[in-house]
Parts: structure tokens; C-alpha cells; sequence
């Protein structure tokens, strides 16, 4: 039975043991396996692989119009097996043929849309719309003109797979060289985010160290040119997108970005005044994100070393630019960082706040009592080797460099 107000996608061709899936939830296809209905309102993922193992991958973005009280919109695509990527049934009468037949597919050849393996009964509309509460929350701020200027593609027609890429990261995929990526890939166009330069075409002195202190400059400078129509919350729809494309296909470049947006806004500081819807969104997706993490494939997100460090680095470095930009002062972005600061603690036993004993006395098994000091965060508190030094300038100028010893 058709469920008002939702779509169906055919994905024909896809092999026995495939794999398919839906925003978040992935499956093996079986042999009667023709596509999945129910599709709520909305922006969705839809993605496909030869294989279960980590292949290649390639997805499609769409975005239903269930507006209409009339019959659900179909959405046909098919599986290149020479490609290995589903492209679009191009022949009218093919498309014809398979939406008059959806009636025979239904009961036995579509799954229905669900975010659990323990789905409901097909054709019963509630647990689409429960499963849709899932996903929502982390797709709310990706709009169709993103979708368009990251992949190139018109309405509905939103496809990327594992190895399309930026530009600067195509020589950093794992396993492909450059020429690999140009001959099977169109370039990711991505927001232009450079940390190596934060500050305006011809900014001297001051304020070139400040724009690199303070990255609010960068900020606002690629809300204004590069967000459609200025529009600042597209800086959180980027980092959803690359988020999801690395939960999905397992995309080397948008971990890079989502990397690349994070660093860009947690090193900013009079911009968090200025712009607080903004970080309210970026807090609150990002610890949406982290509750996601365990169920990204390959280990991309591994929060135990590298990537762990980075982000409590940055998560630190912002929490002391919070406490120097409002002092005492209650605010939504202090409230909403003190929900994420609550869950990094308790979900990876992260440490944020710098109140915490960094000298004592350790009481070895012998008895003995020794002096201990952690040097680990020496970097971060500007302390030991990384401490600030007074340099003696000279009287042009110049600092007076010591000569090596040999």
C-alpha cells in the first residue's frame, strides 16, 4: 500500500549480496531486491557497492517532492557494473514500464525506508516518520544549492562515491594517485577554507598576527563570498555533509574538510559574539556526531589518538577563548558547550577544563613518596619548552641569535 507523502527509489541491477543503503542504515541486498518505498519528505542518501567489503562506493542524493496529494514520487536508477556506480535510466519507456509495475514490486521487491534493522511492518506509515526524527537532526542545515555546489550536480542529481575529492586532498586518497582521481572523479567544490592564510589580501603588522590568532576574518570572509547568499549556516550544512559521506562511503576528502570547517570555527573568538546562532548549531551537531562515530566503518573516526588530540586541542583552545570573551557571563553557546564538554567526558573520558592537577606526590607500592609533573599539555599551557621567551632585540632590530656549538 502506498504511503502518502513519500517516495520509492528502484535501484535495478544491484547484484545478489550487494550493498545498499539509506541515510543510516546499510544492508545486503537479495536476489528479489528491487529498491526501497516509503521514503519520508526531505533530503535523503541513497548509496550502493558491489560488495560488502570496503569497495569503492557510490551514492545519490535526493529530495522528494511529497508536496502533491497525488500519486509518490519514483526515483530510477540503475547499476553500471562496468562503472561499478548506479546512473540514471535515461529511456522514457524503461521509466514508463517500471513505474506502471511498481504495484508487482511492492509487497515482496521494496524494502521499506527504516534506521534500525528491526523495522516495522511494510506499508505502516509511523516508523518512517520515527526513523526520520534520526536523521533530520543531522541533515537540517544541508539545503539543495549545497548539494549542487559541492557535486556539481542539477536537482537530484547529487552523486559523489568514495574517491571523489578536492582538489588539494586528490593526492592524499589512500591507494589512488592523482591521474587515478582525474580520470574517475569530478572535483568536490567545497568552501575554500585556507588555515595557512586568515587574514585579508594585503594585511600587514598587527593585524596579519591578529586575523592568525583570531580566524573570525577567514570566517566571515567565506560566509560572505562563498555561502549561498551569505548564508552562515551553511559553514554547519558543509560539516554535516562530509560527516554523513564519511559514515557512508568512507570519503577521504570530506574528513579532511570536516577536519578543515572545525579547525576554521573553534579558532575564531570575537566572531563567537557576533555570529551565536551559528556556534549553537555547530556545538549541538557536533555532539550529534560524536554519539555517531562508533558506527563509522575503517576506523576513520579514531578518536584514541590523532584524531582525539586534534579536536581536544581545538575544543580546549575554544573553551579559553569562550572564558576571555565572556568572563561570567551566562550565554547560549557557553550552555550549549558545557553539553558537549559533558558528553566528550563521560563517552571518551576527555578532559576539557583546565582545572586539574598537573604537579603532586605519588606514593609508589614500596612506600617511597616521589614528585611527579605532567608535560603532556606543556603545548597547550604554554609551559616548559613551549613557554613564551624574552627576546633581546638589538638596536636595529634584529634578535640576537646564539651561535651553534660544535
Amino acid at each position: 500500500m502506498d504511503v502518502p507523502n513519500t517516495a520509492t527509489v528502484l535501484l535495478l541491477g544491484l547484484p545478489s549480496g550487494a550493498l545498499c543503503g539509506v541515510d543510516l542504515l546499510s544492508f545486503t541486498t537479495s536476489p528479489r531486491f528491487h529498491g526501497i518505498k516509503n521514503i519520508p519528505k526531505g533530503l535523503h542518501f541513497v548509496y550502493a557497492s558491489a560488495t560488502t567489503s570496503h569497495s569503492v562506493r557510490h551514492g545519490l542524493w535526493i529530495n522528494p517532492d511529497t508536496s502533491s496529494t497525488g500519486p509518490s514520487e519514483t526515483f530510477i536508477r540503475k547499476w553500471d557494473a562496468g562503472e561499478e556506480e548506479l546512473v540514471d535510466e535515461k529511456d522514457e519507456s524503461e521509466q514508463l514500464r517500471w513505474k506502471a509495475n511498481i504495484g508487482g514490486l511492492w509487497h515482496e521487491c521494496l524494502t521499506p525506508y527504516r534506521q534500525s534493522v528491526g523495522g516495522a511492518e511494510a506499508g505502516v506509515a509511523a516508523p518512517a516518520e520515527e526513523a526520520n526524527k534520526i536523521w533530520v537532526p543531522l541533515v537540517d542545515c544541508i539545503t539543495p544549492s549545497l548539494l549542487g555546489r559541492i557535486t556539481g550536480g542539477g536537482w537530484n542529481d547529487w552523486t559523489l562515491s568514495t574517491s571523489s575529492a578536492m582538489k588539494q586532498d586528490m593526492e592524499d586518497i589512500p591507494g589512488l594517485t592523482y591521474g587515478d582521481t582525474i580520470r574517475l572523479e569530478k572535483e568536490l567544490g567545497f568552501l575554500p577554507i585556507n588555515l595557512k592564510q586568515t587574514w585579508r589580501e594585503g594585511a600587514i603588522g598587527r593585524e596579519r598576527t591578529e586575523a592568525a590568532k583570531d580566524r573570525s576574518w577567514a570566517l566571515g570572509d567565506i560566509v560572505a563570498n562563498y555561502c549561498s547568499w551569505g548564508e552562515e549556516k551553511e559553514i554547519v550544512g558543509e560539516m554535516q555533509f562530509c560527516f554523513l559521506m564519511v559514515m557512508t562511503l568512507g570519503n577521504f576528502s570530506c574528513l579532511e574538510q570536516w577536519k578543515r570547517v572545525l579547525s576554521l570555527v573553534f579558532t575564531c573568538q570575537t566572531a563567537v559574539k557576533n555570529r551565536e546562532d551559528l556556534y549553537v548549531r555547530i556545538l549541538r551537531v557536533l555532539r550529534l556526531q560524536l554519539q555517531r562515530c562508533g558506527d563509522v566503518e575503517g576506523g576513520m573516526f579514531d578518536f584514541d589518538d590523532e584524531g582525539g588530540t586534534m579536536l581536544v586541542h581545538l575544543l580546549k583552545g575554544f573553551r579559553r577563548g569562550l572564558e576571555d570573551e565572556y568572563g561570567q557571563e551566562k550565554s547560549r553557546v557557553r550552555d550549549e558547550y558545557d553539553l558537549l564538554e559533558a558528553y566528550v567526558k563521560r563517552g571518551f573520558g576527555w578532559e576539557l577544563s583546565d582545572s586539574f592537577v598537573r604537579r603532586g606526590v605519588l606514593e609508589l607500592e614500596d612506600g617511597e613518596k616521589v614528585e611527579m609533573e605532567l608535560s603532556e599539555l606543556e603545548g597547550e599551557d604554554e609551559r616548559g619548552e613551549y613557554a613564551p621567551v624574552i627576546v633581546d632585540l638589538g638596536e636595529n632590530g634584529d634578535a640576537a641569535i646564539p651561535s651553534p656549538s660544535f
